[in-house]
């Protein structure tokens, strides 16, 4: 009779247990179920931005791998040939789209923008000005053309049109795009920049990024070619911010005058691109830059180049001779935010608004002197541009979950002036897209969705249409509005439902940049191309 070994036995069954042990799927399961619950609650329950609720998603999806790593590794009793596996694949696929891909900015709700690490950069020299290039019957053509513009008086001049309120009378353009479709007059590559353009007859003037020079750039409206462009020696970029300078040109007379993302304010022939004389604002006040650069589009006003700088010792808001640049007066010393300034008559007095990074302030317009302030809450981005209501009345909208306030303006036992508030709603918290007042009613979008709320009790009256961060022009009685993804949508305002009537698509790509519209010509640009389209009118 054979004698066994009573320790081998044990060793077989031990081995034996170990293989068969199943494997321990309910802490997987539990953090899945808890991950579904958080994003169930961020996105379903909790009323807060889009902005966060991307950001709670990120740290959620963060969070619930790192768990069922651990959960893999130490828990799972899987073999650790297969978890090796699964370790593996994971490492390979953070290093393979770490070598294949780069992030080139971020959508308005704080999204990562992807694109392949080979994608060529744009050409750093513009081509030579188009009167080297073009032919005697194209420039007549052209000439003509620009003749005909010329005379409808619709020029674009600067940010938000010729009263910076992103309102136009004219043209009356048609409702139908399907039968009579926008015509594209050209589309070409543009330098990075979140700078609009300005319009004066057949000009159209912007700002671009080539490599480390910061461009001026002009264009013939009717055909896109280059007329001319002045160069600085700057360059702002960041990854979550993006690349080139921000602000859109200001056009006057002759003259046009642009700021650029660190601050070189130039005054430069409209005709030319010659220099007239030029300074920089941030240095020149003892400002801090921005993280985001300087955003805030210069205003000519009574000869006057008013911008925001953002200094102190009364250096804030700021004005110069636009003959020559001389400092004319500076008011106020908060630091600067993102929005630009406006001319307004409230309460009898014309006055400079401003929306700065700690308060709504409303400046002398001969003086600079602050007249009132009204404090909103800091710690974000303060970008889109108070709209101006009747009866001494101003609404002021910032994004990341703060909402809107309509203010009311009066004067104190003292004579001082001062803002209180009617309302305030969280229903239209606009990001950096301009507010529009028509009818009685205000229409913006609200973290990108489009709402329309009362103007007197600021009840909302319905939200729908997701358009992201894009911006408007009301022309006529219909908002042209510039989507994020490129489209360009028509919608006819109504208190009572939202209808959109046609769209097409104008670009590819993120499109933040605000759109200018001279009689029926539509120009658009993001940070990769721009285009121009002839829009149909209604005879």
């Amino acid at each position: 009779m054979s004698q066994t070994n009573p320790n081998a036995e044990n060793r077989h069954a031990s081995s034996r247990t170990a293989v068969t042990r199943p494997i321990r799927w309910w802490p997987c399961l539990a953090t899945i179920l808890v991950a579904m619950g958080c994003l169930f609650w961020i996105w379903l329950v909790r009323d807060i931005s889009r902005q966060e609720k991307n950001l709670q998603t990120l740290y959620t999806g963060v969070g619930a791998v790192v768990l069922l790593l651990i959960w893999l590794l130490f828990v799972s009793r899987i073999r650790w040939r297969i978890k090796l596996l699964v370790v593996g694949a994971l490492l390979s696929l953070m290093i393979g789209a770490q070598v294949l891909l780069r992030v080139r900015g971020v959508t308005g709700d704080l999204l990562p923008v992807l694109e392949w690490r080979w994608k060529r950069p744009l050409p750093q020299d513009l081509a030579q000005p188009a009167e080297q290039g073009v032919s005697a019957d194209s420039k007549t053509t052209a000439s003509a053309s620009a003749a005909d513009l010329a005379r409808t008086g619709n020029d674009y001049p600067q940010f938000l049109g010729p009263d910076r309120n992103a309102v136009l009378a004219a043209p009356r353009l048609a409702r139908d795009w399907k039968t009579q479709p926008p015509e594209k007059i050209w589309r070409q590559p543009v330098g990075p920049a979140w700078s609009g353009f300005s319009i004066a007859g057949n000009r159209a003037v912007t700002q671009e990024q080539r490599g480390e020079k910061e461009r001026v750039v002009c264009y013939d409206l009717l055909t896109g070619k280059l007329l001319w462009s002045h160069e600085d020696d700057a360059h702002y970029h960041t990854t979550i911010a993006g690349e080139g300078p921000r602000a859109t040109p200001a056009i006057a007379g002759s003259r046009v005058v642009t700021v650029g993302a660190t601050g070189i304010l130039n005054c430069l022939e409209l005709q030319t691109g010659k220099l007239i004389w030029s300074k920089n604002i941030i240095q020149e006040n003892q400002a801090p830059l921005n993280d985001w650069g300087v955003s805030a589009s210069p205003l000519i006003i009574n000869g006057w180049v008013i911008v925001s700088a953002g200094g102190t010792k009364d250096r804030s808001l700021l004005a110069y001779e636009m003959e020559d640049g001389k400092f004319v007066w500076g008011g106020g010393n908060e630091s600067a935010s993102y929005s630009s300034p406006r001319l307004a008559t409230l309460l009898g007095i014309p006055q400079l608004l401003i929306f700065n990074s700690a308060n709504l302030t409303g400046h002398d317009l001969e003086s600079g002197r602050v007249l009132w302030k009204y404090a909103w809450p800091k710690g974000h981005p303060h970008v889109a541009m108070p709209a101006i209501l009747p009866d001494d009345r101003v609404l002021v909208s910032s994004g990341y979950g703060t909402g809107a306030e309509l203010l009311q303006l009066g004067r104190n036992a003292q004579g001082d002036i001062s803002a209180t508030r009617i309302w305030k709603s969280i229903r239209l918290k606009s990001k950096f897209a301009n507010i529009i007042v028509h009818n009685g009613f205000i229409y913006g979008l609200d973290d990108g969705t489009l709402v329309c709320l009362d103007a007197t009790e600021g009840r909302l009256r319905w939200k729908e249409g997701r358009y992201g961060h894009g911006q408007m022009i009301l022309v006529g009685s219909l908002l042209l509005l510039t989507a994020e993804d490129g489209n360009v949508v028509l919608i006819e305002p109504l208190p009572d439902e939202h209808r959109e009537l046609s769209r097409f698509s104008a670009l590819k790509g993120k499109t933040w940049n605000v759109p200018a519209l001279a009689g029926g010509y539509l120009v658009v640009r993001n940070d990769q191309e721009g285009a121009c389209y002839r829009l149909p009118i209604e005879k």
